[in-house]
């Protein structure tokens, strides 16, 4: 027996299902998000709900939007349960579950007079983004906004009817600016390094492609503070439906499971205000640098290391492939020779305790996260994740071995099968042209390091290229499984 997630039934849900200490009419908006997927629901909306919980903060609440035909599927599953969510935090002996009310309405994604509408609202202060790593036009190589990208250029040339979050962000600020309307802080929640620097250059660099007193504007007016965020957070399946309907008798369209770690580090820098999240648990630094490259190069780049020899080994649980004793060898020397010399010093936080949390984060038997969603959009997260990694190193002289096995397992993967045969579906929103490079690469490895935007000038090194082409005949030679084992003896 379930009962059905609503405002209405909050009342009725099991004893152990947490529910909002606050009603939901005593929430007013403060924050429109622009990206309303899993990972928000587990980080900005239960920090949000945490704070809305002891009382405070009340006229913050969320309202959601997204500028994708897609986005109104998950936006019909919420609709059904009246914007609310339900969150189950698991690991090994442990899982609770809460019901989380932050978000208060969620705008019509392609609506656009709508949400222009609101993003004009006084009442909005905050304006923030979970768009993933390929939603801010970045150039992968040089790590830099793309003006040339063609939906920045149909919106540079029909500015008021934008189909970009960062067209969508200008038109507001230009109601704002010619209302005399103090403009909302922008503030990305993505897992890029710098976010506010990037979203920074995306808003201000479109605007000057069509108004440069604009963009000179933004750049004087608007805030963009830098934060870095993280929570494990797979996507959600039946898998998970049904794990709350048995083991908490709740029926809710689309859950959130999560592991319970999480954390926000962010700059202070909120000129129109901001919710008192550290009463919460976020941190609030004047530099969120240290701790940004320290998650982005072991967390993101540990991911990325485990994720392609799994794959080609037909894993399918990211823990299954730390129960793998090569995944997991290769990963802690990987960190330890290669990633982990390379991060500076951060405030309060030993490296490598770091590391060890990192590593029983991955082994959680709990969280269903898959090897396939830490595949997921390799053209866009090697060159944040793994490259710059490479780059550093290869600056100071030191070895690049496991680093270039890494990016060679990357390249077999994106061939499109696994050593078993197995076929990979598409899993890069540029799959055909990385599988056809992948494809070519086989012959001749050099053609996989001669893309440009994604390997840049570490793709020029002959130390580099060298270890990346022997990296990758052997695995074609003799499989994943086989390379480990050489690689962990030395013997690679």
């Amino acid at each position: 027996m379930t009962t059905k997630l609503s405002l209405a039934n909050l009342d009725k849900l099991p004893a152990k299902v947490a529910t909002p200490a606050y009603r939901r009419e005593s929430l007013k908006a403060g924050i429109v998000h622009f990206g309303v997927g899993n990972f928000h629901r587990a980080h900005q909306a239960v920090y949000l709900d945490d704070l809305f919980n002891t009382g405070e903060g009340h006229d913050w609440a969320l309202i959601g939007a997204g500028v994708f035909e897609g986005e109104k599927a998950g936006r019909a599953r919420l609709a059904e349960q009246d914007w609310l969510t339900t969150v189950v935090e698991q690991d090994e002996g442990h899982m609770v579950a809460h019901v989380t009310g932050a978000m208060i309405d969620f705008l019509v994604p392609g609506e656009t007079a709508a949400i222009i509408d609101r993003l004009a609202d006084p009442a909005i202060r905050i304006v923030s983004l979970t768009i993933t790593e390929g939603g801010y036009f970045i150039d992968p190589a040089s790590g830099y906004f793309n003006p040339e990208h063609p939906d920045i250029i149909a919106d540079a040339n029909d500015p008021e009817r934008p189909k970009t979050v960062f067209g969508l962000i200008l038109a507001g600020l230009v109601r704002r600016r010619d209302a005399r309307v103090r403009p909302f802080t922008v503030m990305s929640c993505d897992n890029i390094p710098h976010n506010g620097r990037v979203t920074s250059d995306g808003v201000i660099g479109l605007a000057r492609l069509f108004d440069r007193d604009l963009a000179e504007w933004v750049a004087g007016n608007v805030a963009f503070p830098n934060g870095m965020v993280d929570r494990i957070t797979p996507a959600t399946t039946d898998r998970e439906r049904g794990i709350l309907a048995t083991d908490f008798g709740v029926d809710d369209n689309w859950p959130v499971f999560c592991e319970p770690f999480r954390q926000w580090v962010l700059e202070d820098n909120f000129p129109a205000g901001r919710p008192a999240l550290e009463k919460v648990g976020v941190q609030f630094v004047p530099d969120v640098s240290p701790y940004e490259l320290m998650k982005i190069r072991i967390l993101n780049g540990g991911h990325a290391a485990i994720a392609y020899p799994a794959g080609l080994m037909d894993i399918h649980f990211v823990h299954e492939a730390m129960q793998e004793p090569l995944v997991r060898g290769f990963l802690a020397r990987l960190e330890h020779d290669e990633i982990i010399p390379t991060v500076p010093p951060v405030p309060d936080t030993d490296l490598e305790d770091y590391y060890q949390l990192i590593e029983r984060r991955f082994s959680n038997p709990k969280i269903g996260d898959t090897v396939r969603r830490l595949c997921l959009d390799g053209s866009n997260r090697q060159p944040k994740f793994i490259i710059p990694t490479i780059a550093a190193r290869l600056k100071t002289g030191a070895g690049v071995a496991g680093l270039a096995l890494e990016s060679a397992f990357w390249c077999r993967y994106c061939f499109g099968t696994t050593d078993s045969g197995a076929v990979i579906e598409p899993n890069d929103p540029s799959w055909e042209r990385m599988q056809a490079t992948a494809r070519a690469a086989k012959a001749d490895p050099s053609s996989w390091l001669a893309m440009e935007d994604i390997y840049g000038e570490v793709g020029h090194s002959p130390a580099f290229a060298a270890a990346f082409s022997h990296a990758l005949k052997t695995i074609w030679e003799v499989g994943a499984r086989e390379t480990l084992t050489r690689y962990l003896a030395g013997k690679l």
